[in-house]
């Protein structure tokens, strides 16, 4: 324990008011996982909790020694508080058990709250390159007539092309929402091939968890991105699923490529809009083990769906996916996900740090442990190093050389 050997009683002590309120009155989130409400302990399990807390002699011994004799300047006592709990937590040896300071627990809460400054569109590379232009609803990119499949050619008077990266591009499109902040686009119309060149000015984008629409390349098949899993998701899936049903789509394509998760629950309601009922997960904590089942009356339980993964596909996300892999639902296309296999609840401490504490692990309704390991989607893909999306090409064609659709 000698990591922790620099805080004082009085540091300590502290620490053990910012757990202990963190747990009574914290929203509790996940790290791929969330849980929303009050967290209340019982009181056997709260005092267990202050009396381990208070178990270490050493750490007022080893204050005393360095107030004493040490011959340099202490850092801070926040910054040694900080320390401390730190190395606390690297005897864990859980790389998923973590402090965080509160100015990054902060940028968390805007990255779950779903916001960013930017013009609000989403660029998806095409499989033969282009750069695919989607805006969203009520978003300056559509005020400023930027529509669905028209082709990025260049930002600011900079032409991009097929060598820049993804992420690249996306924050050229991203900023803060300032006076005059903003950003000249240059793009091609789909409809007439006109080129336009304007300026528009950010704003603060409420990102959707869901983001749909036709297949260009094949107007029976469906499109849905499910971008993060928030509390809006099943609604907007639902949306999803009703709009594309409505235009005569006969099957799906599921993209929850760097989906990293979200919220538990409503994961669970998303693979029941595919499973007509049935285990979606087993859940274990140090308690016991249960499943999570799916409501019958799914709107897409019949469609023939394939659903895109790769790397950046995480917990909730994988918890999706393999679902509908158990479950003899779909197909996986892609790459090996991320593996990741346990939930982590967050916990806001009182100074607005906060502490991810993994609580329990989730296993697929074949009861495959993924955690370290991941899915193997069922037809790999080797991802293509300029950024064409082969994956959503792989899933087109399998789609189309389905006897359902050649006997339609």
């Amino acid at each position: 324990m000698q990591e922790i050997s620099e805080v004082t009683r009085q540091y300590r002590q502290s620490i053990i008011r910012g757990v202990l309120i963190g747990v009574c009155i914290g929203l509790v989130f996940t790290a791929g996982f969330l849980f929303r409400g009050l967290v209340e302990l019982p009181p056997t399990r709260a005092a267990a909790l202050t009396e381990n807390l208070l178990n270490y002699p050493l750490l007022d011994e080893v204050q005393s020694l360095l107030n004493q004799h040490y011959v340099r300047p202490q850092p801070d006592p926040q910054i040694r508080e900080y320390g401390a709990i730190r190395g606390m937590l690297s005897t864990l040896n859980d790389r998923f058990t973590f402090f965080i300071d509160p100015p990054v627990a902060q940028s968390e809460s805007d990255v779950l709250a779903g916001t960013y400054g930017g013009i609000g569109v989403q660029v998806q590379r095409s499989e033969k390159g282009d750069l695919v232009l989607y805006p969203f609803a009520d978003s300056p990119a559509l005020t400023a007539g930027v529509s669905g499949g028209d082709i990025l050619v260049a930002i600011n008077q900079v032409s991009v092309d097929i060598t820049m990266q993804q992420d690249a591009i996306d924050q050229l499109l991203r900023g803060e929402v300032k006076d005059r902040n903003g950003v000249e686009i240059t793009f091609v119309k789909q409809v007439d091939g006109d080129r336009v060149s304007v300026f528009i000015p950010f704003s603060v984008i409420n990102v959707p968890s869901i983001i749909w629409r036709v297949l260009p390349e094949n107007a029976q098949i469906g499109y849905v991105q499910i971008v993060l899993f928030t509390s809006r998701t099943p609604d907007e899936l639902k949306e999803a699923l009703e709009d594309l049903i409505s235009k005569k789509i006969d099957t799906l394509i599921l993209d929850l490529r760097n989906n990293s998760g979200g919220l538990l629950q409503e994961s669970v309601q998303v693979a029941a809009q595919f499973l007509d009922g049935g285990v979606v997960v087993y859940e274990k904590t140090q308690e016991n083990e249960h499943a999570l089942d799916a409501e019958f009356g799914g709107l897409a339980t019949a469609i023939p769906l394939v659903v895109l993964v790769n790397q950046g596909t995480a917990s909730a996300a994988e918890l999706v996916a393999g679902a509908i892999r158990d479950r003899e639902r779909g197909i996986l296309i892609g790459q090996t996900t991320y593996g990741k296999g346990t939930v982590q609840q967050i916990f806001r401490l009182s100074d607005d740090s906060s502490l991810h504490i993994t609580s329990a692990e989730w296993l697929t309704p074949n009861r495959q442990q993924i955690d370290g390991t991941g899915l193997e989607p069922n037809i790999p893909m080797i991802p293509d190093a300029n950024g064409r999306d082969v994956e959503l090409g792989e899933a087109i064609r399998y789609l189309e050389q389905l006897p359902q659709k050649q006997d339609s």
